[in-house]
């Protein structure tokens, strides 16, 4: 008995050594508040925690970080749902949504939340070239990922919509989408490559051209 209660300890720390002993966890400090009220009936805290579990694994799947050693040394994940505007903000690895914005939200929130989450957990996993990476593409990046993962909001610019390439949010993502359309991994590359710092030429290095023609190319493509 002692052997069987011993066998499954070490299969227990097996399995945790291989999910990369990441944990994710998840509170509500405005549950007296409408919004924080609506989160509890129709989003949840466990269904959160699962959100942010899939979503890593999803996360690194597309960046193709299919070992730990190849993603941040993240140990932890958690979501804070709290009284505050906006809609979610990310510091180091802690999510933070607002409860204001869940109680005003019109649609689907159960949906709506789950693309935030996507997007947020993206900014805990990513490379931001040491900090100088450029604002928009960190933004599009994460977008990028929620297009990909399905949760892409109806009122997303459609491809070829936007001003500038790295405008961020949906008008990057829906370029990224593109890019990626002419080397599949090109979102993944271009992350790994930020992990060591940015430049611009980074697309030129894996597409052969650089982010200018390559957005010209793209707003030609879909009459934008």
């Amino acid at each position: 008995m002692k052997l069987q209660v011993a066998a499954f300890a070490s299969l227990l720390v097996a399995l945790a050594a291989t999910a990369g002993a990441v944990t994710f966890d998840a509170s509500n400090t405005a549950s007296g508040t409408p919004g924080g009220q609506r989160f509890t009936r129709d989003v949840g805290l466990a269904y959160s925690k699962q959100v942010l579990s899939d979503a890593s694994t999803f996360i690194w799947n597309t960046f193709n970080q299919r070992a730990a050693s190849d993603r941040k040394p993240v140990n932890a994940v958690t979501l804070v749902v709290e009284d505050i505007g906006g809609v979610a903000f990310t510091s180091a690895n802690g999510i933070h949504l607002s409860a204001q914005y869940v109680g005003g939200y019109s649609g689907n929130v159960k949906t709506e939340v789950t693309g935030v989450l996507y997007h947020e957990a993206v900014h805990v996993w990513q490379w931001d070239g040491q900090g100088n990476a450029n604002g928009g593409l960190i933004e599009g990046i994460a977008d990028y990922v929620r297009l990909k993962a399905g949760f892409a909001p109806g009122h997303w610019v459609k491809p070829g919509q936007g001003d500038r390439w790295d405008q961020g949010y949906d008008v990057t993502a829906r370029f990224l989408d593109y890019c990626d359309s002419l080397k599949p991994g090109f979102v993944a590359q271009l992350n790994a490559k930020m992990k060591g710092g940015y430049s611009d030429d980074f697309f030129a290095q894996i597409l052969g051209k650089n982010v200018q023609q390559l957005w010209k190319d793209y707003k030609a493509k879909f009459g934008g």
